[in-house]
């Protein structure tokens, strides 16, 4: 059988699942970056770093929550945490102890975390620091860089995937577009044009690079940026969505030693809940205080509400994770596992004889059908194709992940790892055997 013969036939339950789907769902899927093809799985339990399908088969997990679950699934303490308020409480529509007690974390770990608020998205992040800035600053303009995902609010869907001149989505007004400035990343002189305008408010970015890393950023280039954004009173946000507490317990900013003034957390923030947080230095965050004058409070402050902004569940979830991973033990480990893994999918790609890369840093892994990225990042749209067909020899094989990328936990083993090298060279050899790479 082919890849995808093997695919449908283990998996009749999902395909019925789909079809379901599709008649009450656009699509079929609730995010963008659940779209297989032919059909996703649907899981049906998960524990540690494993999880079940509904057609019972075992996988390998480096979904991991689209990489909020550094922990794992259903870890004891985070598990425990949640049930305990439930029992309490789901919302109190009133302000609670815990809320103090998750920003107070924040604020220990992130050295740009002198005040914290709480948002229910990563994309809510963004949003909010944006208008903090844009506020603050009293500019519009903000820089932002190719190939780096900030959401999928208006604000950040310009220049994402290439070509960049193409938002990443329909609907949004071209005036709303007018207010980015988009620049290839790595290249301090190009925002160095840019900020000599005089109109920008600020830069956001993933420090690590855009995607999760998909192109990373090369040595020497944050301190420059910082350096710059500072020497231009512009507001420097690093988008920590994904890099938040993974990296090192401080996040991507402590482990380059790069403080910027505002950052977004998503993801581990949450302890795997729904939750996000925006961060920053106190006179930045301080725009969104009440004052008791009636002018500030109605037309200068930042507005910013949300029903479920700080929930006592995801404050217990958070409170447990972030107390496990404040001693940067379980990151030093994850980190380790990380590199041997890329060595372990590096070498199983070329034992195969398949052309592309496997790189990465921290607990990411990148493979890489096209090699390794450009310092401006891949300048042409990738083959999609590849991508889906790769996934989909991976579930076979009892491995899940990304299209082209995973997150290691910190509860993956030695075992675990040599699993998914030895999945990946069968996933590998059967898209070699399919002659896939034949006259590209």
């Amino acid at each position: 059988m082919t890849i995808l013969e093997r695919y449908r036939t283990l998996h009749p339950k999902a395909a019925k699942l789909y079809d379901r789907a599709r008649e009450v769902i656009p699509g079929g899927i609730t995010h963008d970056i659940r779209h297989l093809t032919p059909f996703s799985i649907y899981v049906d339990r998960a524990s540690g770093v494993r999880k079940w399908d509904v057609d019972g088969h075992e996988y390998i997990d480096y979904w991991m929550g689209h990489g909020a679950l550094f922990l794992g699934h259903c870890h004891p303490a985070v598990v425990k945490a949640i049930q305990g308020q439930v029992a309490r409480g789901t919302h109190f529509g009133a302000s609670h102890e815990l809320e103090i007690r998750w920003a107070e974390l924040v604020q220990q770990l992130i050295p740009s975390g002198e005040m914290v608020r709480f948002t229910m998205s990563g994309t809510e992040a963004t949003h909010l620091a944006l208008r903090v800035t844009r506020a603050f600053t009293g500019k519009s303009k903000i820089v932002k860089l190719h190939g780096h995902f900030h959401g999928w609010h208006d604000g950040v869907v310009a220049g994402v995937h290439p070509p960049f001149e193409v938002p990443l989505s329909a609907g949004v007004p071209g005036a709303t577009l007018d207010q980015v400035l988009l620049c290839p990343p790595n290249d301090i002189k190009a925002v160095e044009t840019l900020l000599e305008r005089g109109d920008v408010a600020g830069v956001i970015l993933e420090p690590a690079g855009g995607q999760a890393g998909t192109t990373p950023t090369v040595s020497g280039y944050l301190h420059d940026l910082r350096a710059l954004t500072r020497r231009h009173g512009v507001v420097l946000i690093f988008d920590e969505v994904i890099t938040g507490f993974r990296y090192a317990p401080g996040g991507a900013q402590a482990y380059f030693n790069v403080i910027p003034d505002l950052t977004t957390l998503a993801k581990i923030v949450a302890g795997g809940l729904p939750g996000g947080a925006v961060c920053g230095r106190r006179e930045l965050m301080s725009m969104i205080a009440h004052r008791g004058d009636p002018t500030w409070d109605r037309s200068e402050r930042v507005a910013h509400a949300g029903t479920f902004n700080a929930n006592p569940v995801s404050a217990a979830a958070a409170i447990a994770t972030l107390e496990i991973c404040a001693d940067g033990a379980l990151q030093a480990r994850a980190n380790k596992a990380g590199e041997e893994l890329r060595r372990g999918l590096g070498d199983a790609m070329k034992r195969v004889g398949l052309p592309g890369a496997v790189y990465g840093e921290a607990s990411i892994y990148h493979v890489s059908f096209e090699g390794k990225p450009g310092l401006a990042g891949f300048d042409r749209p990738r083959r999609a194709d590849l991508y889906h067909l790769l996934r989909c020899a991976l579930i076979n094989e009892g491995v899940d992940c990304s299209l082209n990328h995973g997150w290691v936990s910190a509860l993956h083993t030695d075992a675990d790892l040599a699993g998914t090298v030895a999945a990946y060279e069968r996933a590998f050899a059967a898209m070699a055997a399919e002659g896939t790479f034949r006259a590209r």
